[in-house]
């Protein structure tokens, strides 16, 4: 069974083939600058040269029709024709309390998906767009959505309902959905892999470190609870996100300050958060380069993001009443050595020891904790496509 993955951004688009019977990567690549001057497509397929096509794309349907000319071009493409594909399967970020699970998609979850614009605003419209494009241009090919939210629906009512009157979260919905589920469900199944034992008998701390970041407490399985809330704002401090802050500065901002509710809305999204604090950048590479020649404000911006992440991970042992294995993932958790030992230096009372030679690998699975720790610490690569590509194998085959 041939899979191909979707991930549509407002202007980009992810793609990635998958062989299910191997689940090996057939082909993958990028699709830059839809709708805007200098639009290109990177392509890549095992064992021929990189491609870079450079042309003009001014929709998601053009970008997806170039997708499907390179993967069954005779020299750059692993496909024969189009008829070769199985299924498709969308990743969506927001699906509300609709879908607790992927779904195959028909005019019902399409609606559904519409619905939830209004807490997903700059996400779930290039979703919708990429969905239609497909359905258009292979029309009858199964078509599957997984939704970032979903892994988190099984959070209890008590942790996922605000303080605030009860008619908001019944009449609008207002509540934590919590992101990157996807990314979480993946690295626990892994985790619990690798010990060997059965996903429902252990206690997970999963953390998605990266310009977006997430810690969630997975417990028998499920998502129990998790930091980011009614949208990715919510949690840590990240790269140009505040993370959380106190409500009534957004007050003070409105009134006192003379700003606007879309200035303060793009203050916090995208000037805040390591950014906001060093005034450096929101890479974190850029960052600890920058502490070591001395910035402190750089260091300052670090020093608060590790403290959020330990004060997470053991806000998250206490809901679980212990943890068996703590998890680090994405760009900075797979990356970074001085993050990994800089987070777990503070988790002592856990029964956490990390080994040194051993954290130093980078973008690799491996185990870092030494072997007398009584938590197993792992380094984990996220694999969101290939988890989209099993739920759309499992319901396009079903």
């Amino acid at each position: 069974m041939e899979i191909l993955v979707i991930n549509c951004g407002s202007s980009s688009l992810k793609y990635q083939l998958f062989d299910m019977e191997r689940e090996a990567v057939m082909a993958k690549g990028l699709v830059e600058r839809i709708g805007i001057a200098g639009s290109r497509l990177i392509h890549s397929c095992p064992g021929k040269d990189e491609v870079r096509i450079e042309k003009p794309l001014e929709s998601h349907k053009q970008a997806i029709s170039l997708v499907l000319e390179t993967l069954t071009h005779p020299e750059h493409g692993p496909l024969e024709s189009f008829e070769d594909i199985d299924a498709i399967g969308h990743r969506v970020v927001h699906g509300g309390e609709a879908f607790a699970r992927s779904v195959k998609i028909d005019s019902e979850v399409m609606e559904a998906i519409k619905r939830n614009i209004d807490l997903a605003p700059l996400h779930n419209p290039p979703n919708i767009m990429g969905i239609e494009a497909c359905a258009e241009i292979l029309p009858g090919v199964p078509q599957v959505a997984v939704f970032d939210t979903a892994f988190h629906q099984t959070m209890p009512d008590y942790a996922y309902i605000y303080g605030l009157p009860y008619e908001l979260y019944k009449e609008h919905g207002i509540r934590r959905y919590g992101f990157h589920g996807t990314s979480h469900q993946y690295v626990a199944h892994r985790a619990a892999a690798l010990v060997g034992k059965p996903l429902e008998e252990l206690k997970i701390i999963t953390c998605h470190l990266g310009n977006g970041a997430s810690i969630t407490a997975v417990q028998g399985g499920k998502s129990v609870e998790t930091s980011m809330g009614f949208t990715p704002l919510e949690g840590l401090i990240m790269g140009t996100r505040s993370g959380d802050i106190d409500p009534a500065i957004i007050i003070h901002m409105l009134n006192y300050l003379g700003m606007t509710a879309d200035e303060v809305n793009k203050m916090l999204n995208k000037k805040s958060g390591v950014y906001g604090i060093s005034g450096v950048s929101s890479d974190f590479r850029d960052l600890e380069q920058a502490e070591e020649e001395g910035n402190w404000r750089a260091a300052l911006a670090m020093k608060s993001f590790y403290h959020r992440v330990v004060k997470y991970i053991g806000a998250y042992a206490a809901v679980m009443n212990g943890a068996d294995i703590i998890v680090f993932t994405a760009g900075l958790g797979e990356n970074s050595d001085v993050a990994r030992e800089e987070v777990c230096k503070n988790l002592g009372y856990l029964g956490v020891e990390i080994d040194k030679k051993k954290n130093g690998v980078r973008g690799k699975e491996a185990e870092i904790s030494t072997d007398s720790s009584r938590v197993k610490v792992f380094v984990i690569p996220t694999n969101e496509e290939l988890m989209i590509a099993r739920d759309t194998a499992e319901i396009a085959g079903a």
